[in-house]
């Protein structure tokens, strides 16, 4: 049975983007190819920055222009960059979903959020980038409350540490944004002083 292309996309990053490539990766750490495990070790600095903004983007499932739009956004930011960057990315509704377990994935919970699935304080969202504020409440819709796949996300999202700065009621099928996301609280391992610098250059 072929990997597919996120396992794919995983092993050459370092980086688990799917459940599945997680029990692949425990198995084959290494960059997929032929001379995945006799590669260089010390990548150049430039290197080590594009990987390190490969795996964000991947990690949130962004495109290189919107990527980039947020850093500038990050820039006019009172606290560090790299820490402002993350949290933009952090508290998209895509993002948002999938930390509070509402969605396997996070290209699943893009998917469930463009097809009318869940609402922003009681309004219809179907735009993944929908920016979720402090006291905002992100909710499934009464229709969609059935839905197979949201229903089994929540059901086997026991084993998932939602951030501190998310609450989740399983019951009502909703999560609250409490605070703003500080960096240590992030699940997020990676240098973005990298990306930074990357963008900076």
């Amino acid at each position: 049975m072929a990997a597919g292309p996120k396992v794919k996309i995983s092993r050459a990053l370092g980086i688990a983007l799917t459940p599945k490539a997680a029990r692949v990766m425990e198995r084959r750490s290494f960059p997929p190819g032929q001379h995945g495990l006799a590669r260089k070790k010390s990548p150049s600095t430039y290197k080590m920055q594009l990987l390190e903004k490969q795996r964000l983007k991947a990690m949130y499932d962004v495109p290189e222009v919107q990527l980039r739009a947020y850093y500038e956004r990050a820039t006019h930011s009172h606290e560090s960059t790299g820490t402002a960057l993350l949290a933009l990315l952090e508290t998209r509704a895509d993002a948002a979903l999938y930390r509070m377990g509402f969605a396997r994935t996070i290209y699943a919970a893009r998917q469930y959020v463009a097809h009318g699935h869940f609402s922003i304080n009681g309004r219809r969202i179907n735009t993944a980038s929908h920016p979720i504020k402090v006291g905002d409440v992100i909710s499934v819709n009464e229709k969609s409350k059935a839905h197979p796949q949201i229903v089994d996300a929540l059901t086997h999202s026991g084993s998932i540490v939602v951030p501190e700065y998310y609450e989740v009621n399983k019951v009502k099928m909703e999560g609250r944004l409490l605070a703003k996301p500080l960096r240590d609280q992030i699940p997020v391992k990676l240098n973005e002083q990298h990306i930074v610098e990357y963008y900076s250059r």
